[in-house]
């Protein structure tokens, strides 16, 4: 073991950017850095290929320390977080049974879904049953119209057990905002509402009633700096709101919660969730809340309650990146977003199950989610240590983009009269199904990807049963009552349009075959089987593969053989001039036929008749759904 004073790598002399500079231009032997190797986010700022320290000059996040204001790096000095798994309660004895199970099986934070017909004494006490709420974070979740009745019969039964109300932690889901978002709804008076909610658990310090739920932002496909930004200007909303109507605001800060997606760009979502808690303590700090604690250590020399500018932050990973097909490889997103979030320091994070798209969640998937929390705290010890991520060159210089960004949406909402003036007249809206639509677009080009779904699917797979499970409106079975009074997100799923595709094919009489016919080049023409054969089965196509032939006519008897529809020459660039118009003429249109990359000589052939061609710059989607309607599709 090496001595803990020796200095590492004391025999290498320091190199200097500009010499890394030098290098890197060399190495690019005349290509633009810009455009080669600098990458220009979503989000609208730039990112370069590697930071050193000289990036962290001026930059005041690294003065941060964990659990001091503004809390960049944590509102607590640990890094600790509850294990949340949601519960929908259609019978209160079931749920209760569910939740002492699931409760011996590492979750330490319960979140009920109640309709709001259901609220009354008896099925509180019946669904808390056994459960000691000192001891476990408790969520609640319910019609808008029922949330201050479900908040007093909390209050009474936590009462009447007699427990300690500073032990009780927990929130009601309350959000107005997100009614109008999702359902295009306005329903009740928010004011009247939300002082009602703060007003019945003021004898609940601990107790988060209002909510920010911009996980339905995350869950349309909204960028990380639009969800952060508006998140900023809806809590924000709230916080002004309830300050006019005279609630302090140290009280009306207290009561909001943060209820945040996670997406799978993993720096990002790092950053993320530091900006989100430093810029947000800035918000409350302008507000001036007022410590009403005598010989509180977290008060600023004017008296101001710094405890109030602390988010309390929820996670959720992403519905947005779940496919139904290839399901498992939801694992794969959903363990880089919870380890994202775990890393930023959030307070409690939800998994969401694997397949939630097109079913309830059984007891495998569920089990499965709750396991891959625990697999960070227990064995990869995420707990353990405090905002990794500070002191690094590049999360630190991502943190201040994205804060300054979200910022900048911030400032455009307050412009145009606040959130609510905002949602009300469908800029927020509008802004997110842009983004929506741009990341729909940007994956039906493989611009995004998505494993499974546009980049390497299975090709075996069916979706058979599987459809995508419908959200309902919990205040009613009647659809009319929800019908949309101001523009709604769109929330498809990024894989949807793939999934309609494969749908479609699937229902067809006949399930088209793709022959590769390999000729030539041996690298060249494996490379393009590989290739087509994956473009292709992103439509659900069966594709057959070959090792190569002799000539093109061998190739095409071969593929008239296996029944073919659709053949696929694939080869070199220089050779497609002698193989593929023999190729095209001796298929003589008995099957499509597709020539596989953009050679040189592309114009030539399509004089000779050839349309087809697949590549990289040719948008998947499109391309498939023109297949499908030559080969009879619909």
């Amino acid at each position: 073991m090496a001595d803990s004073n020796e200095k590492l790598f004391s025999d290498f002399s320091p190199v200097s950017t500009s010499k890394w500079m030098e290098k890197v231009t060399a190495d690019l032997k005349g290509a633009d850095f810009e455009k080669k190797l600098v990458w220009k986010t979503n989000e609208g700022f730039k990112v370069k290929p590697f930071y050193r320290m000289e990036d962290l000059e001026g930059l005041k996040t690294t003065d941060s320390l964990p659990g001091e204001f503004p809390y960049l790096r944590g509102t607590k000095k640990d890094n600790t977080w509850f294990v949340r798994q949601n519960i929908r309660v259609e019978c209160p004895k079931e749920a209760n049974t569910k939740a002492l199970d699931i409760l011996n099986k590492g979750i330490d934070s319960l979140g009920f879904s109640i309709k709001g017909k259901d609220v009354n004494v008896d099925f509180i006490e019946t669904l808390l049953n056994d459960i000691c709420a000192e001891c476990v974070e408790l969520n609640f979740s319910t019609c808008q119209s029922h949330a201050v009745e479900l908040a007093e019969l909390l209050v009474a039964y936590f009462q009447k057990k007699n427990y300690d109300s500073t032990k009780l932690k927990g929130s009601i889901n309350y959000d107005y905002f997100n009614k109008m978002l999702t359902k295009g709804k306005e329903k009740g008076n928010l004011v009247e509402t939300a002082k009602a909610l703060i007003e019945a658990t003021k004898t609940l310090p601990f107790y988060r009633v209002i909510s920010v739920n911009a996980l339905s932002l995350n869950n349309a496909g909204a960028y990380i700096s639009q969800e952060l930004g508006y998140a900023l200007a809806w809590g924000n909303e709230y916080l002004n709101l309830l300050v006019e109507a005279g609630i302090t605001p140290t009280i009306a800060a207290k009561k909001i919660k943060f209820n945040f997606g996670i997406s799978s760009n993993y720096f990002l979502e790092i950053a993320k969730f530091r900006a989100a808690r430093m810029l947000w303590a800035n918000i409350v700090s302008s507000y001036k809340p007022v410590c009403t604690r005598d010989n509180c250590s977290n008060t600023a020399e004017d008296g101001e309650c710094r405890c109030a500018a602390k988010m309390k932050v929820h996670a959720e990973t992403s519905s947005f990146n779940l496919t139904m097909l290839d399901a498992h490889v939801n694992l794969l997103r959903t363990q880089t977003e919870a380890m994202s979030a775990a890393l930023a320091g959030v307070d409690s994070l939800t998994v969401t199950p694997f397949d939630k798209a097109y079913q309830t969640p059984d007891d495998f998937s569920e089990r499965i989610a709750r396991n891959q929390q625990l697999l960070l705290k227990e064995e990869s010890n995420f707990d353990k240590v405090v905002d990794p991520a500070a002191g690094s060159y590049y999360i630190e210089n991502l943190t201040t983009s994205i804060a300054q960004q979200a910022w900048n949406i911030f400032l455009k909402v307050e412009e145009e009269g606040g959130f609510y003036a905002a949602v009300k007249a469908g800029s927020v809206q509008e802004d997110i199904n842009q983004s929506g639509k741009a990341r729909h677009i940007a994956l039906s080009s493989r611009k995004e990807v998505l494993l499974g779904t546009n980049q390497f699917p299975n090709f075996t797979e069916k979706v058979g049963d599987k459809r995508q499970v419908e959200n309902k409106c919990c205040c009613s079975d009647n659809s009319s009552s929800c019908e949309s009074t101001v523009t709604v997100l769109n929330s498809d799923r990024a894989a949807s349009e793939f999934e309609a595709l494969r749908l479609q094919t699937e229902a067809a009489d006949h399930c088209p075959k793709a022959f590769m016919l390999t000729i030539g080049n041996l690298a060249m023409r494996q490379a393009r089987a590989q290739f087509s054969c994956n473009f292709l089965a992103c439509a659900g196509y069966e594709v057959i593969d070959n090792l190569g032939f002799e000539t093109v006519e061998e190739g095409v008897e071969a593929a008239m053989e296996a029944k073919a529809d659709i053949i696929v020459l694939c080869s070199s660039d220089d050779e497609y001039a002698e193989y593929a118009v023999p190729a095209f003429k001796a298929v003589n249109n008995r099957a499509m036929f597709i020539v596989a990359g953009a050679p040189a000589c592309a114009d030539a052939l399509k004089a000779e008749g050839i349309e087809n061609f697949i590549n990289v710059r040719v948008n998947v989607l499109d391309t498939l759904k023109e297949y499908n309607a030559k080969l009879g599709i619909k």
